[in-house]
């Protein structure tokens, strides 16, 4: 796992931590998540029980807007007509052109071609700087998704949390008290060099 800075995983037992490193590998290389996550540390105790994991994430950059992925012109008739160049952010930005412009002022004569009428007054070419999506979405729903395939099956107790590049989830069969789980999420954000 060379894209990481730092991968450990922490188990009493050595086949346990053995089989939990081979799972955290698999999981994080198949959901594609070596490349963003940075540092990772996992510690397992089954006896009482609780899983812990916490991390950091490398900058993802800013928020996408449609200047990104689509040209914008301006047709004779004053409407913004839109090239788009990668269809990844078209479903996200028809959402945000139709909240801010409505639907009957929203065209899309063909997969690759939106046309929208603009209010009169408002510069056609401003909606290239529209915002239509935000790298750490969908990233803290895939870390939640590969951290609950990583934890031991039964441990459905949780809390999670991602703020600014850095991660934790813990997970237990039994109720988490709040204080042990702050006391075992900072001795491990301890370890990687980063704090809450």
């Amino acid at each position: 796992m060379a894209a990481l800075e730092y991968f450990v995983v922490e188990c009493a037992e050595e086949k346990g931590r053995e089989a939990y490193e081979r799972i955290a590998n698999d999981v994080l290389l198949d959901l594609d998540l070596v490349r963003v996550v940075s540092k990772l540390h996992i510690f397992i105790d089954p006896h009482v029980p609780v899983f812990v994991a916490v991390g950091a994430t490398h900058p993802l950059g800013g928020p996408v807007r449609v200047r990104d992925f689509a040209d914008v012109n301006v047709d004779e008739e004053g409407r913004a007509v839109l090239s788009i160049g990668d269809e990844t952010y078209l479903a996200p930005m028809l959402q945000a052109l139709w909240s801010r412009f409505g639907k009957d002022f929203v065209e899309q004569p063909d997969r690759f071609s939106v046309v929208v009428t603009v209010p009169e007054g408002e510069d056609p070419r401003a909606i290239e700087e529209i915002v239509v999506a935000h790298p750490e979405d969908g990233l803290y729903k895939d870390l939640v998704y590969a951290l609950q395939i990583i934890a031991p099956e039964g441990f459905k107790v949780r809390r999670e949390h991602h703020r600014e590049g850095v991660f934790y989830y813990v997970a237990s069969e039994n109720t988490l008290d709040p204080e042990i789980v702050e006391t075992l999420v900072a001795e491990k954000m301890k370890l990687i060099g980063v704090s809450l």
